[in-house]
């Protein structure tokens, strides 16, 4: 019995540690979340009704785009028919907004004819003809001054069946361009590179098995013609085709610099959103205010758990040391966890984490005191501290477990039911609540088993086991003080 319980509590301290020591040497820590380590979180809407599959499927390019932007632990979720982004720790916000929420609809489209830069129709003249652009017959592909007072298609109005006049990226611009031929579903993969003859940036796309042939189809319709390629109501670059057959390759070229070309070429490689989304909130948090919040969450659990801590000493004494060592491979094992899960499965700590595992910590102290109070009911009825370590367990762990499964419902119930920084709350209240279990049943009950059947823990004049029991004896029938000192084992 002895040994048996030996090898528990020492088993326990081996797991616990080794845990942690392993997630030390491997270099693995919790990932901080947005509120602590900073960044920025962006709330999108639909422009329309969608459907929930369309929506999913957005949420699935969004975190395709954001991985490979390299942000560590984001948290990308669905919020009724809003799409919430939260980017921790990333360093160019703008960019990272950007490209998260463009819809990059890509478009090649033939070119009618170029159009001189918009000027307002001046007061008296007659407005432009409404409908879609078109090039008059003596444009003949060239320059149309004519189209000089019709202002370029909107966003809206930028559908592939029609005719719309685009302006050119950076600069004055405009074409008319035809209906679309194909669409950016053909490109397999897009990387921003330099041209071998240098002079900017460009950005080398292969074609899928299947588009390859349509693309070659498009050269050898517009061979000796210009070709636009839009991407989201700009043309990108309007090159003359002068081949036939591409051979599954591809160059975009423009006014591309380099960050300008990586951008379009991590659209293209993971895709259009099907969706067109609208920017409804941006919040940054700063770095400072990050550190801030984590120093101050940092510091109310140490204090708490200090005060904690002297309170179990000063009241239990030995057992109270033994209440310090299970919060200690507690929060071993709960680190462990926590940073293994943070580096394999993406989990990040915000502070609604740090507050879980706060309140958790009084669950924790909880489970100690119902067995120490139970504990204290069996050495008032008069057994000894050697027979009441096992009966007083028994009958606390079943009110440990009672208390430990509602604890641990509730938060299965707010983690299924909530997103967002409620549902991290859920989840770490929900491990350390766990994790009580565990340690109670592991390492608790050998440990005060040993130590009360040790005369050296029980009879001890301050820290003493018995001290710590008897602390608040039961009156006898005849008004005497009961016996301080509770019987020690023979």
């Amino acid at each position: 019995m002895r040994r048996r319980l030996m090898v528990w509590a020492i088993g326990t301290v081996l797991v616990c540690l080794g845990a942690l020591g392993a997630v030390i040497g491997l270099g693995y820590s919790p990932a901080l979340g947005l509120d602590l380590q900073g960044g920025v979180s962006v709330v999108y809407q639909p422009a329309h009704q969608v459907p929930q599959d369309q929506l999913d499927q957005a949420i699935s390019i969004i975190r395709n785009r954001v991985d490979a932007l390299g942000v560590a632990e984001p948290n990308i979720a669905r919020q009724g028919n809003n799409i919430i982004i939260q980017l921790p720790g990333v360093k160019d916000q703008q960019r990272a907004i950007q490209i998260v929420g463009q819809t990059a609809q890509l478009f090649f489209r033939p070119v009618l004819c170029t159009a001189p830069p918009f000027t307002p129709p001046a007061p008296g003249q007659p407005p432009p003809p409404a409908g879609p652009p078109s090039c008059s017959s003596a444009a003949g592909g060239q320059a149309d001054p004519t189209l000089a007072s019709v202002p370029s298609t909107p966003k809206g109005g930028d559908v592939s069946q029609s005719n719309v006049l685009l302006p050119q990226i950076n600069s004055t611009t405009r074409y008319v361009l035809g209906p679309a031929i194909l669409n950016g579903s053909i490109i397999k993969s897009a990387s921003a590179a330099v041209p071998q003859n240098g002079g900017g940036w460009q950005v080398n796309f292969t074609l899928t098995s299947s588009g390859s042939p349509k693309f070659d189809q498009l050269a050898q319709q517009n061979y000796q013609k210009q070709v636009a390629i839009e991407l989201d109501g700009t043309v990108q670059s309007a090159p003359t085709i002068n081949a036939q057959s591409f051979g599954g390759q591809g160059q975009i070229t423009g006014s591309f610099n380099e960050s300008s070309a990586k951008n379009l070429a991590l659209i293209l490689r993971y895709g259009a959103l099907p969706v067109q989304l609208n920017q409804q909130t941006v919040t940054t948090v700063s770095p400072t205010l990050g550190h801030d919040s984590l120093h101050a969450g940092l510091v109310a659990g140490l204090v708490g758990l200090g005060l904690v801590m002297l309170y179990m000493i000063a009241y239990y004494r030995a057992l109270g040391m033994i209440v310090v060592a299970g919060l200690g491979l507690t929060a071993a094992l709960l680190w462990a966890i926590v940073s293994y899960l943070g580096h394999s499965n993406g989990l990040a700590l915000d502070l609604s984490g740090v507050i879980g595992i706060i309140v958790s910590i009084g669950i924790t102290v909880d489970s100690y005191v119902v067995y120490f109070e139970r504990l204290k009911d069996e050495i008032r009825s008069g057994k000894t501290i050697r027979s009441s370590v096992d009966r007083g367990f028994r009958s606390a762990f079943r009110t440990v477990l009672a208390a430990d499964a509602v604890s641990f419902i509730g938060a299965a119930i707010l983690y299924w039911l909530s997103v967002g920084a409620v549902r991290g709350f859920a989840f770490y209240l929900g491990l350390s609540t766990l994790l009580d279990v565990i340690i109670t049943f592991t390492f608790t009950r050998p440990m005060v088993v040993m130590v009360g059947r040790n005369r050296f823990f029980t009879e001890a004049r301050w820290l003493g086991v018995a001290s710590g029991l008897a602390s608040t004896p039961a009156p006898k029938a005849d008004g005497a003080p009961a016996r301080p000192p509770a019987r020690t084992p023979a």
